[in-house]
């Protein structure tokens, strides 16, 4: 062969390995690129992952008063964070399935909005409520303090309507008498105790009959003309007066029309008087309708 010949075969041999050589270099350096590529993206989609986790735990922790919208989050959640161990798992050559991830986190991301949507809905629905059930509160609490105010206006009424419609002793004056039914001013010859009183004029009261007890107070607090009854026994001298029964010295029936009404009643005394000081009390239709205090000074 000639030489020529041999020059030439290897020189294009020469060409074609450094050819070669360039196309591998070439090739060499556009998959490192390609490599650095896909770690880049892998790492940029691993931090969208892990924001997307981060934000699925920030409505994990809201207090979400839907069971079904919270199991639903649960379970995105969890798919979030199995999708991410994926990834971290994944390696950067594997392109295809790094760019399956990525439409899953899109598809993802479309979801969380769905959800954070409803979210949103929820809370504004819970706050409106929240507000309608405090001004209700509010309007009931409005709607019972006028209607206290209204119990208390009408017990007024009906206290000052019972008060209007009462009796009312206007003036007492106590004698004693003798046995022979003359005025004395010795305590040591009275015999009984003569109550000359006075009732107002009120057209509102109910006209008809009326019962009066007096009680007759001694300076020491004894009620003068009243036994106590024998043990076992009931009293019988008492009547009605705040849901309770309490004695009386002495008991008398009128008629009452509404004008003013003067009448007089007895206190029969069984012991000899003191000097002192003695109260005399009037009631009627179980009302206190006047209180005097008397002295008797001899």
């Amino acid at each position: 062969m000639k030489k020529s010949v041999v020059y030439t075969i290897i020189v294009v041999l020469v060409v074609l390995l450094a050819t070669l050589g360039a196309l591998s270099y070439y090739q060499y350096s556009q998959m490192n690129e390609l490599v650095e590529q896909m770690e880049i993206e892998k790492s940029e989609l691993q931090e969208e992952y892990e924001d997307l986790a981060i934000q699925f735990d920030g409505y994990q922790n809201l207090d979400i008063k839907n069971d079904s919208l919270q199991d639903l989050l649960s379970r995105e959640q969890q798919r979030v964070q199995d999708l991410l161990e994926e990834l971290r798992q994944t390696k950067v050559t594997s392109a295809r399935r790094i760019a399956e991830l990525k439409k899953e986190l899109a598809t993802v991301r479309e979801v969380m909005k769905d959800y954070v949507r409803q979210v949103d809905s929820l809370n504004a629905t819970n706050a409106r409520l929240t507000k309608e059930n405090i001004q209700m509160r509010e309007e009931n609490k409005q709607v019972k303090e006028a209607n206290n105010q209204l119990t208390t206006l009408n017990t007024q009424l009906t206290e000052t309507v019972t008060r209007a419609a009462m009796l009312e002793v206007t003036s007492c004056t106590v004698v004693m008498l003798n046995k022979r039914d003359r005025k004395t001013k010795m305590a040591s010859q009275a015999v009984k105790l003569q109550i000359d009183f006075t009732i107002a004029k009120n057209i509102t009261c109910t006209p008809g009959m009326k019962d009066l007890y007096v009680r007759v107070m001694d300076p020491t607090g004894d009620l003068l003309n009243y036994t106590e009854p024998a043990e076992g026994e009931e009293p019988t001298q008492v009547f009605a007066f705040e849901s309770e029964n309490i004695p009386y010295s002495v008991t008398q029936q009128f008629e009452y029309g509404g004008e003013e009404l003067t009448g007089t009643c007895y206190c029969p005394l069984t012991n000899e008087i003191e000097k002192g000081f003695y109260t005399v009390d009037f009631f009627c239709e179980g009302n206190l309708i006047g209180s005097f205090p008397i002295q008797i000074k001899k």
